[in-house]
């Protein structure tokens, strides 16, 4: 094995290449999730390493561990995902929306689930994975006898990614056909500072680039519409116009294509944006007064991160054929006026739009105990302010004629798009347990129960993540005195069961739950299945 390892000289081009690998591609992930996929030695513990961070990887973990490091220390990384959603949908007794009770989407299941990556520069490439691949690379420096070790780590920091187009009738494309959400973190200048023997503090500045794309079909299963559409199936003839409606509202002059339905597609919206260099801090302190036991602290600032891009609403033509039925007619013109309804829709409307959407902040505690020489326990606790998100905005660089429409159900302003979020704050823990079994091999096995940020009464098909549970298992081994190997692998679970009007963000029928609820009334039973694993490769020159 020796034989076939790169020296020392050959390494550093390698390194190289990896790091603009991971500069050029960034990762795909599911659902909302910090720490999943940034060290394949803290996978491996549950995440619990705030009292021990691992290496160069202490730039996120604790920077304060850096301090700990000596002399030249490179570390290339590479991480793989497989992440698997799934739903369901019931109609319960007596549903009803509007008058139509049955949806084509009762007793359906959602398809295949892919990942796929945002390329900076580029976008959301048209091909897909079964899984995601992201590479990574470390390096630090410390000079022998400085208590300072300086270093920079590329790495994933925030993803998620569900990806519903393989199948063109798959009932997850009204809540997400595609969702990318991720956070790259390609530079990180750190440093760590060794105050005393059991003492260290530490700072990192990671740069990162974060985008954010999204692309559902919409439907709008609303009592109102449906109430509408009821109307227009008695009053308007399937023949041929009707003289009284021309005489007044105008409801049968969008013709057959103008027929409101609660069930039918009304429209694809389409969204790109970016936010190419979004600082944070991180923050840490590690304290060590014997070698059985310590103490660690990081605190990992939030941004409001400011993202701009580019939108495009493709309206079908039930709703662009109803509002030309309306200005048609006699006293249809006066209708809309006194509820705000635009003079037209037209089929595409694109441009660009602006977004905030928050970075939430992280603050971390966690202990290191060694009950014997070789078998040590890590917990840790940890808490990050999704409550931040309790609503996204997007504003765009016009009035969008489609919104306008939504003015009957109290959205005043069409410039804008309002999503209701509703997450929180939430505190959850991570145990890892690490055995040394020889010089060379240590085992590492983690348990880490998520609690979820998303209550159960907010779940959607956007971030299906409930509470979950992550079982995870690892080990480093030491191929020689200056190299080593550690691997991770982790398998999280959660399944989530929500019943009609059970969560506002996708299955609530209320009068003015407009958006944005596409299985009104629906029953929903889901769950998330990520499988993903972890390598990475460290080379140390004293």
């Amino acid at each position: 094995m020796r034989a076939s390892l790169p020296a020392p000289d050959s390494l550093r081009p390698l390194a190289l290449a990896a790091a603009l690998f991971a500069a050029g591609l960034p990762a795909a992930h599911a659902a909302l999730t910090e720490n999943l996929a940034t060290s394949p030695t803290a996978m491996s513990l549950g995440n619990a390493v705030t009292a021990d961070p691992p290496g160069i990887e202490s730039i996120h973990f604790n920077p304060a561990g850096l301090a700990r490091l000596t002399g030249e220390t490179h570390t290339a990384t590479m991480f793989g995902a497989s992440i698997r959603t799934s739903a369901s949908f019931h109609q319960p007794d007596g549903f009803d929306i509007g008058g139509f009770k049955d949806d084509p989407l009762n007793n359906t299941s959602t398809g295949p689930t892919r990942q796929a990556i945002y390329v900076p520069g580029v976008g959301v490439p048209n091909w897909r994975l079964p899984l995601a691949v992201v590479p990574g690379l470390g390096l630090a420096y410390n000079k022998e006898g400085s208590p300072f070790t300086f270093g920079t780590m590329s790495y994933l920091t925030q993803a998620m990614s569900v990806d519903h187009t393989k199948d063109p009738n798959d009932p997850a494309r009204f809540d997400g056909r595609l969702v990318q959400l991720q956070r790259l973190v390609y530079l990180s200048p750190a440093v760590g500072y060794k105050v005393s023997d059991t003492l260290r503090i530490g700072v990192s500045v990671p740069i990162s680039h974060a985008a954010f794309a999204f692309n559902t079909d919409m439907r709008l299963p609303n009592k109102l519409l449906g109430i509408t559409g009821q109307v227009q199936n008695g009053w308007c003839p399937k023949d041929g116009g009707n003289v009284l409606d021309t005489l007044g509202p105008g409801l049968c002059g969008g013709g057959e294509d103008g027929r409101l339905s609660p069930f039918k597609r009304a429209a694809n919206f389409d969204l790109d944006v970016t936010s190419p260099v979004d600082p944070t801090i991180n923050l840490g302190i590690l304290w060590e007064p014997t070698d059985r036991f310590a103490l660690g602290v990081v605190y990992q600032s939030g941004s409001k991160t400011v993202y701009t891009g580019r939108y495009r609403f493709v309206a079908d033509p039930m709703l662009r054929r109803f509002i030309d039925g309306i200005w048609s007619s006699l006293q249809g013109p006066i209708v809309a006026a006194v509820f705000g309804l635009p003079s037209n829709i037209p089929q595409v409307q694109e441009g660009n739009v602006t977004a905030t959407i928050p970075f939430p902040k992280h603050f971390q505690i966690g202990v290191k105990v060694k009950p014997t020489q070789k078998l040590q326990v890590n917990v840790d606790a940890n808490y990050t302010d999704w409550g931040s998100w309790d609503a996204l905005t997007f504003k765009f660089d016009q009035s969008i004629k489609l919104l306008e429409m939504a003015r009957l159900f109290g959205i005043p302003d069409s410039t804008q798009l309002k999503i209701p979020r509703g997450y929180r704050s939430v505190w959850h823990f991570g145990y890892g347990l690490q055995y040394e079994a020889s010089k060379k091999l240590t085992l590492r096995f983690g348990y880490e129960p998520r609690k979820s940020s998303i209550p159960s009464d907010r779940i959607d098909m956007v971030a299906p993540l409930p509470d979950t549970k992550v079982i995870s298992a690892g080990f480093t081994y030491k191929l020689r005195r200056d190299m080593e190997l550690t691997v991770g692998a982790s398998y999280m679970k959660g399944d989530f069961n929500t019943p009609a009007n059970g969560s506002c963000n996708m299955n609530c029928d209320n009068f003015f739950n407009v958006i944005y609820n596409p299985y009104a009334g629906m029953d929903v039973n889901g769950g998330i299945r990520v499988r993903y694993l972890g390598a990475s490769f460290t080379r140390k020159f004293d």
